[in-house]
């Protein structure tokens, strides 16, 4: 048994934090407003390269407000992967429009292009309106790729089937900060990215998120949108219905003293990822991580798949860790299994169940140390062997 917890993604805490909270603590800027979340903003959109940055109180909170943005309307429909966290999904539901699910490719885990093709071409038709889904009727608007674990999607065509079918591109980056489709950063790709930062991401603000943009109009109203859509001045004027999506100046030092330490991270996970690649990949059993030759992955999460044969294997695997103190973790549950979404319309999902059925991320904090993943890599072989 590990003499400690081997989590499966924690904060590291080891830069400028305690600093820069005291200093809003000792100034008393401690809200929404203050220095470190206008400079947060700053240095996050001159590392990814993007022209505006928007601090929100959550990834969830910036796809909400994004969509918004974005003009999708009640109604309306969205393409998005079926093997997500479910935040993908719910905010489209926020606006009272659809998710429609599309199965994701094997490899990478992210959303299977050729499927998205196949619907665009075989299961909607064009109007003078717009791109209209023939089962349903509504109208199409826009796709959310999701980066799944850290791993970019393939962008590029992505991008074509969009621009060919007047769609938006809302990149779901809430997990791959730092990760780069040939040579760019993930959320610069779409005409909006959202990144999270929640206690077990990358980086961490405790609960927190950011909007990136090129689209000076999009990133006003996304802004004007998360300050409940107050007009500028000393009155108490509110053009629309907005939302107290804010993040505090609190949570902003925390962020920029963890984005201080971003390439650190990365590096360390990615080596956390190879280690279980090099230990795991003798197991028979087991099938273990890849990269597309066009990736650079954060590794936000490293993953194995078993093979079918050990498909009973799976809870009885997490259970047995975890009376060793080792957290493994199932994937996200396809969206379109769960009882909230299982009436809604799916695309040939057959890859993500199978993927969900057999697959676990393992512990990848970055300050696990080579004994911690000594001891994850010979249980997962001593459980495989028996």
């Amino acid at each position: 048994m590990a003499n400690k917890r081997i989590s499966l993604s924690e904060p590291v805490i080891s830069g400028n934090e305690w600093n820069y909270l005291k200093e809003c603590i000792d100034t008393g800027w401690v809200s929404t407003a203050g220095k470190f979340v206008d400079q947060f903003g700053l240095e996050l959109r001159n590392m990814v390269e993007t022209s505006y940055a928007v601090p929100v109180s959550s990834g969830t909170a910036g796809l909400h407000v994004s969509l918004i943005a974005l003009g999708l309307k009640e109604n309306e429909e969205v393409i998005v992967p079926s093997l997500t966290f479910v935040a993908t999904a719910n905010v489209i539901r926020y606006c009272h429009a659809f998710p429609v699910f599309i199965d994701i490719e094997p490899d990478y885990l992210t959303l299977d292009i050729e499927k998205v093709k196949s619907f665009l071409d075989k299961e909607c038709t064009q109007k003078k309106e717009g791109l209209y889904n023939k089962t349903s009727g509504r109208k199409v608007c826009g796709i959310i790729p999701v980066h799944l674990y850290g791993h970019p999607v393939a962008m590029d065509s992505i991008l074509a089937l969009a621009s060919k079918y007047n769609l938006f591109v809302l990149e779901d980056a809430t997990e791959s900060i730092g990760s780069k489709y040939n040579g760019k950063n993930t959320g610069t790709l779409g005409e909006i990215g959202v990144y999270s930062f929640n206690g077990n991401k990358m980086i961490t603000t405790g609960g927190g998120g950011m909007v990136i943009t090129d689209n000076e109009m999009l990133a006003k109203k996304i802004q004007h949108l998360t300050t409940q859509a107050k007009a500028a001045g000393n009155e108490y004027y509110h053009t629309e219905v907005g939302y107290n999506y804010r993040m505090s100046n609190i949570q902003a030092a925390l962020g920029l003293a963890q984005l201080e330490q971003l390439g650190g991270f990365i590096n360390r996970r990615r080596e956390i990822s190879l280690f279980y690649r090099e230990q795991l990949s003798e197991i028979e059993d087991v099938r273990t991580q890849t990269d597309a030759d066009w990736a650079f992955n954060n590794c936000w999460l490293s993953w194995i798949i078993l093979k079918k044969n050990m498909l009973h294997k799976k809870n009885k695997l997490i259970e047995q860790m975890n009376k060793k103190n080792i957290q493994l973790r199932s994937f996200f549950m396809p969206l379109d299994k769960l009882p909230v979404y299982e009436n809604f319309q799916s695309y040939h999902v057959e890859v993500a169940p199978q993927i969900y059925d057999r697959g676990l991320n393992l512990p990848s904090s970055p300050n696990l140390c080579e004994d911690d993943l000594l001891i994850v890599s010979n249980s997962i072989k001593h459980y495989c062997s028996l």
